[in-house]
């Protein structure tokens, strides 16, 4: 058996799937000889459902590329298990529930006469998820999502952006499939701009005409940062929009809950420290939560401390915001504000119990 798991190792690094999956059939084969069936099943659970995504994969192995740049103009993203999972409020979250069981349950709705339009639009400001997003629907429908990129989408080119904009739709209708337009302000401008190129004009026109004729049984998904540039035709063309905006406080706190594992228990058992971390959050997008807190968490690892407190978290905050330590005074002021007690600011800043009350009756 070693010259199997020797010959797959041979066939991952050259990047020869045939050799690794035939390879993987002869170790199952001589596991269940051996005895050893569990295993022997995982492997060919394992071999079934690689196959047949890979297989699925292998019609999108020439990605379409910019005729000027050469430049691929699109990514696939396939996720074999779910590392992102979005965190949305309630009534979001129920609307993507059915925009994922519409889908799913297509041909009947189909054989009932009515209209299946597979478009989803999402907008809001930078980093509140609209891309996470994707990828959860890519990972619940089972469906590879590929990702436009924009640098090699506009061409300098007069005419060969409305080319890379057909030649992307061709390419996405190989197989069912969910097509991301991201940033998809800058392809779907209002054409009555007076500022824009006659050229750019028709570029929204070939965009419009796209998303008519693609394929009726893959996703359409357009997130944009800027929805107030966008051509009235081109909000007709989706069944469902939805503004994802900066996370509630609802949601920062389930942000914070999700990294409980990394956590100091006093953080996420402390209802009043969790309710002054979501305070000192507010305002940021997830994103913004999300790097703050493994900013936390790397520098906790590097000093080789066993779990984040509050104290971490609100000094990545501050940093995150104000870039350095404005002032120690500032500094003192900002975590005696979101609870921290004179003893945590001495223990984990070293200011002296003197200098912190001095701070304190400056905040009073």
């Amino acid at each position: 058996m070693y010259t199997e798991i020797v010959k797959i190792i041979e066939g991952g690094v050259i990047g020869d799937k045939e050799k690794v999956f035939n390879y993987a059939q002869v170790l199952a084969d001589n596991l269940e000889k051996d005895g050893d069936a569990s295993l022997s099943k995982k492997i060919r659970t394992l071999l079934t459902n690689k196959k047949t995504r890979m297989a699925s994969l292998d019609d999108f192995s020439t990605k379409p590329v910019d005729t000027e740049s050469r430049m691929d103009m699109v990514d696939i993203f396939y996720p074999e298990t779910l590392t992102d999972e979005p965190v949305l409020k309630p009534f979001i979250e129920e609307e993507i529930d059915e925009f994922i069981k519409s889908y799913q349950n297509r041909d009947e709705i189909l054989r009932a006469g009515i209209e299946m339009i597979n478009s989803l639009l999402l907008y809001g400001p930078p980093g509140c998820g609209k891309t996470t997003l994707a990828r959860y629907i890519s990972y619940r429908t089972g469906l590879p999502l590929v990702i436009v990129r924009l640098d090699g989408l506009v061409s300098s080119l007069l005419g060969s952006t409305s080319k890379n904009i057909r030649k992307i739709f061709n390419y996405a209708s190989k197989r069912d499939c969910i097509l991301l337009l991201d940033e998809f302000d800058v392809v779907a401008k209002l054409r009555n701009d007076s500022y824009e190129l006659g050229e750019l004009k028709r570029v929204v026109n070939s965009l419009i005409q796209n998303i008519d004729n693609f394929n009726e049984n893959s996703v359409l998904i357009a997130a944009t940062n800027h929805h107030e540039l966008l051509d009235p035709a081109i909000w007709r063309r989706f069944s469902k929009i939805i503004n994802m905006d900066r996370p509630d406080k609802n949601e920062i706190m389930s942000l914070i809950k999700s990294y409980k594992e990394y956590l100091n228990s006093t953080v996420v058992n402390s209802k009043k420290k969790l309710k002054w971390l979501t305070d000192a959050f507010e305002g940021m997008s997830h994103a913004d939560v999300k790097t703050v807190i493994n900013n936390a968490i790397k520098k906790a690892i590097i000093n080789k401390k066993e779990s984040v407190n509050n104290c971490d978290i609100l000094n990545e905050i501050y940093l995150y915001k104000n870039h350095r330590i404005v002032s120690e005074n500032e500094f003192i002021k900002f975590l005696l504000q979101y609870g921290v007690t004179h003893k945590e600011v001495n223990e984990n800043f070293s200011y002296s119990l003197r200098k912190v009350r001095e701070v304190s009756k400056l905040v009073e």
